[in-house]
């Protein structure tokens, strides 16, 4: 495997933020910067929190727009194959929720909720579809990551 550190895809950042930005409002506030952190298992303390929205807003007031979240983010260099590979097992086993190897519809909809996304069952059923290659009603690790990469 390559050990190369590639840039972050735009897209990839866009996508973060709009996860980050629970509110719609725009902007990434302190709150919605540590819940998305500790929904991801990343306890952070408020210092820790304050400085990385310092450091990411431009203009001092605590709050993180999308180009400046882009901006920020598009510095850092993503990790090594091997690492990526780690985080993508990981994000499947936060959906996973009962860790059989396979995503549900009804897990689906618990991580999209934990996410703060609200969807609606036509919504997962179409997204399910989309992403279950195999046509068994569930995702599996492999179709998991075709969808991502």
């Amino acid at each position: 495997k390559s050990t190369k550190l590639k840039p972050i895809d735009e897209t990839q950042l866009r996508t973060a933020f709009q996860l980050f930005d629970t509110n719609r409002d725009g902007r990434v506030n302190e709150e919605e910067m540590k819940s998305m952190l500790n929904r991801l298992g990343i306890s952070v303390g408020d210092q820790i929190i304050k400085q990385l929205l310092s450091e990411a807003s431009k203009t001092g007031d605590g709050l993180i727009t999308e180009s400046e979240f882009t901006n920020w983010l598009s510095k850092i260099k993503t990790h090594k194959e091997t690492d990526v590979e780690e985080d993508l097992k990981a994000a499947f086993s936060v959906f996973d929720i009962d860790k059989n190897g396979y995503i549900t519809k009804d897990e689906l909809k618990s991580a999209m909720q934990l996410m703060g996304e609200t969807i609606t069952d036509r919504d997962l059923d179409q997204l399910l579809s989309a992403t279950d290659i195999d046509k068994d009603g569930k995702i599996n690790y492999e179709e998991f990551i075709k969808i991502l990469l």
